[in-house]
């Protein structure tokens, strides 16, 4: 309908002498009374036509010829908003689209086939994925969903650095962890890797060599079986949650194929890089950066910004145009340095999009939780998806703006009960699933005929209503990278049926109300299910 009303205002706004380049945006009204779409382009306008507001959207309505079988009514509020009622026969002519489109219904291809990008999670292989990485992992994941469902060219990358100190000292941890177990006394250092997998590990070898290790170096198999063993299980949490990878990146292959050495020489050509104290300095003040950063600290390892910047070139070389970073909150104050070392490098830095996600704490009865320190002093990512289940985790990630500290509460996540977000959800589904199969049980064949007419009561527009912004819904989230608004629209959604389900039969002795009333339950379970789908979590048929 946004469409249409554009393409309606558009040459009736250029009469009035309103330049292309103001257009209408609408919004959906804040109370109901006010109408079911809203623009304040009249006030936008008259600014630039130094006129009264009020006076130009009167000018408007007049030269607007709408389709009165679609908008129903059309009224100017406030200071000069046009507010837009759409027909009860607009809203059944929605319900017929979705019960076409079924599975379909919401896709859209606004995305062009952009080539885009989403890196996420890219946890080093030094443990198992915590909660914090679960967070991160289900918003990438989603996001690339959202931006499949609007019609973007979607790979999901992993980058992982399994070289320098960290890797070093996971090699060392476990070979010390080996030698204990083969019952030498040993001082472990208490900054190596405390988790009990070390230990697993090393037992693993034990398993595979026996006592032939013992003179190995702890970059030799130590390290190897630890990364092998570590990012295979990294693997199978993912996979448990309905993330899947494309690429997996090695940073080691930027300094093999001499990218990073590249980056230096590109920025010291153009007086962007100097040398002072024995380090190489990057000149980050030259782009809005408080203070210049090293890059190459004097001992000659490379700080963290020099193959991020490297990194980034790369993905644009590879042609990609739109990249999305999806990095947890210590990423905050230094990605920044990045984006200006691939300005400074000639490339366009507004391409790459970086959303910030923060801390997860979990509570029970209110109380943080440590649920177990069987793999060191944080809860694994594994131990929560026991706890819950996938979806519950999915959900819970996902039902507040990644911008806000997640309190993921137990106690609720477990509940069987319209108390828990997701069993609310699932449970709209199965009960819909249920009433459809009554219906079939007593004959009721929605696909040979309906007259959605029937549905007019207040209950049914309003549900109504409510599904027909689906393909909106996606196309703002996928737009915004805000997974957390299509949650609470499926919750509208769930909320809206209940009611609706609570005030009227749906299977009863008219067969004509019943068939239209079936007709309306499948639109709201398709839905739910196409809104699941983007989520990641199922769509029960029982509960």
């Amino acid at each position: 309908m946004k469409k249409y009303l554009s393409l309606q205002l558009s040459p009736v706004l250029q009469a009035l002498g309103v330049p292309e380049s103001i257009a209408p945006i609408f919004e959906k009204p804040r109370t109901e009374s006010h109408g079911d779409l809203t623009t304040n382009i009249a006030m936008i306008a008259a600014k630039h036509l130094k006129t009264n507001p009020r006076q130009l959207a009167q000018q408007i309505l007049e030269k607007l010829n709408l389709d009165k079988t679609l908008v129903d009514k059309i009224e100017i509020a406030g200071p000069g908003f046009i507010n837009f009622r759409f027909s009860d026969k607009y809203y059944h002519a929605q319900l017929a689209d979705i019960l076409e489109k079924e599975n379909q219904f919401g896709r859209s291809g606004t995305g062009n086939k952009l080539k885009t990008q989403v890196e996420f999670v890219s946890a080093n292989p030094t443990g198992p994925l915590t909660v914090g990485h679960g967070r991160g992992a289900v918003y990438g994941d989603t996001v690339a969903r959202l931006l499949e469902w609007t019609g973007y060219d979607v790979t999901r990358e992993y980058y992982f650095n399994n070289a320098g100190r960290q890797m070093r000292v996971l090699g060392d941890s476990v070979r010390l962890r080996y030698l204990e177990l083969l019952g030498e006394k040993i001082d472990f250092p208490e900054d190596y890797y405390q988790g009990e997998y070390i230990k697993e590990i090393a037992q693993h070898l034990i398993d595979l060599h026996g006592k032939n290790l013992k003179d190995e170096p702890a970059e030799g198999k130590f390290k190897q079986q630890a990364e092998t063993e570590i990012f295979d299980d990294i693997k199978k949490t993912l996979a448990r949650i309905g993330v899947k990878h494309d690429v997996f990146f090695n940073e080691n292959t930027l300094y093999e194929t001499g990218q990073v050495k590249e980056v230096i020489e590109e920025l010291r050509k153009k007086d962007l890089a100097y040398d002072q104290d024995g380090a190489v300095w990057f000149k980050a003040t030259a782009f809005g950066g408080e203070k210049d950063k090293v890059i190459v600290k004097a001992t000659g390892e490379p700080t963290y910004r020099l193959p991020d910047i490297a990194y980034h070139r790369d993905k644009l070389r590879r042609g990609y145009e739109l990249i999305i970073d999806v990095l947890g909150a210590d990423h905050v104050a230094t990605y920044p340095d990045v984006l200006a070392g691939i300005k400074a490098l000639g490339y366009d830095e507004s391409k790459i999009k970086v959303p910030i996600h923060q801390f997860v704490t979990i509570l029970q009865e209110g109380a943080v939780v440590k649920m177990s320190t069987r793999k060191a002093n944080f809860i694994t990512l594994d131990e929560l998806i026991d706890e819950v289940g996938a979806d519950v985790v999915r959900y819970f990630f996902l039902m507040r703006g990644i911008g806000s500290h997640l309190n993921f509460d137990l106690k609720l996540a477990k509940e069987q009960s319209e108390e828990n977000p997701v069993y609310y959800l699932q449970y709209a589904h199965a009960r819909i699933a249920s009433i459809i199969r009554l219906a079939e049980s007593k004959g009721v064949d929605v696909s040979k005929s309906y007259d959605l007419s029937l549905l007019n009561q207040p209950e049914e527009i309003s549900l109504m209503k409510l599904l027909s912004q689906f393909p909106d819904m996606v196309e703002s989230c996928a737009a915004t990278y805000e997974p957390h608004r299509l949650a609470e629209y499926l919750h509208d959604v769930a909320g809206s049926y209940h009611k609706f389900y609570h005030e009227h039969r749906v299977v009863g002795d008219d067969l004509n109300i019943t068939a239209s009333r079936i007709a309306l339950c499948l639109a709201t379970k398709t839905v739910l299910a196409n809104g699941f789908s983007i989520l990641g979590i199922h769509a029960p048929e029982k509960m």
